[in-house]
């Protein structure tokens, strides 16, 4: 099986409707959600059955098409899909893409699909290009999920590992759990053992440990928001990886496409989501800290340019750090 097998986003034409893998299912299910109205995938989105900035972004858009096909009001559903999740930018740049087209007189529904299909070539080109960064035998370290999963196919971070196991380079990757919603040990390391690829999952506080063992050799891993002068806003832990990477000399590189950028934003004013108690309180429905202790649930960190090796997109490699 190839990236492109796993499909996590389907438009069913005949039916008008949206299908998607329900994450929240996996790994030990592989079940879909269908979404026959906006309000349905605005629940997706905030509910994480979809997840990942490119698969919120192609989602919204095809939730927009839902209201247009259904003849409902536009810019009702228009703010009801920006208000479900704050960080990834994918999803505004979505929304305001088929609202221009919506705007000149075109269809929504195919702008929705050009963005689809786009973002297949563009993870495939992800990987084509960051895939020349790693080296036979490497063993690679990625954190939440930046796959197929979170995309059309491929992945962002996960292209990149695809298309080095593709050239048959004997790699394996090592997958932080990714608490609290364990999108590595759930998600990467489903996608990577579906397609047979070495994966190992660890605690997200062993990392460091493995960095100071010399058992990792680079880091890879996506992100919902770069800004014009590449702070990088990724699933909360991402920065505490890259600090460790900086002491121990281990290249740090960040996947994304470039609708992941955002030119006009700075870093205080980028909303990091917090999110529900609940998530980090309880694993698959079992309390896991005394009741009336409170917690702390912010699902995004922002990790500065001077920690970044380079920033792979399919137009190329970024170098931050670079004197220009």
């Amino acid at each position: 099986m190839r990236g492109k097998d796993l499909r996590p986003i389907i438009w069913d034409d005949d039916k008008k409707e949206l299908i998607l893998i329900d994450q929240r299912k996996l790994p030990h299910k592989l079940e879909y959600f269908t979404c026959k109205t906006y309000e349905d995938v605005a629940f997706a989105i905030k509910d994480m059955v979809v997840r990942g900035a490119p698969a919120i972004g192609i989602s919204a858009a095809y939730g927009m098409a839902l209201a247009e096909i259904h003849g409902e009001d536009i810019e009702k559903a228009y703010n009801t899909l920006k208000n479900t999740r704050p960080t990834a930018v994918n999803l505004f740049w979505a929304l305001n893409r088929v609202m221009d087209a919506y705007d000149k007189g075109r269809s929504i529904l195919e702008e929705a699909k050009k963005i689809h299909e786009e973002d297949i070539e563009t993870c495939r080109k992800i990987g084509e290009i960051g895939e020349k960064l790693i080296e036979d035998g490497d063993t690679i370290l990625t954190h939440c999920n930046a796959g197929a999963l979170a995309c059309s196919a491929y992945g962002t971070a996960l292209s990149v590992i695809r298309f080095a196991h593709y050239n048959n380079k004997k790699i394996q990757v090592i997958a932080d759990e990714t608490r609290p919603r364990l999108q590595g040990a759930k998600l990467t390391a489903f996608e990577l053992s579906y397609e047979g690829i070495p994966v190992k999952v660890i605690p997200d506080n062993m990392a460091g440990y493995l960095m100071s063992k010399g058992m990792i050799d680079k880091i890879i891993v996506g992100a919902d928001r770069i800004l014009s002068d590449y702070h990088v806003f990724n699933k909360i832990g991402t920065y505490s990886l890259a600090i460790l990477a900086k002491y121990h000399n281990i290249p740090f590189y960040v996947a994304a496409p470039y609708s992941t950028f955002d030119f006009e934003s700075k870093v205080e004013d980028v909303i990091v989501e917090e999110r529900g108690e609940k998530e980090v309180a309880y694993i698959d429905g079992v309390r896991i800290i005394p009741e009336g202790v409170g917690v702390y649930n912010y699902a995004f960190d922002c990790t500065p340019p001077e920690l970044i090796t380079a920033i792979i997109t399919e137009k190329g490699i970024i170098y931050p750090n670079e004197k220009k």
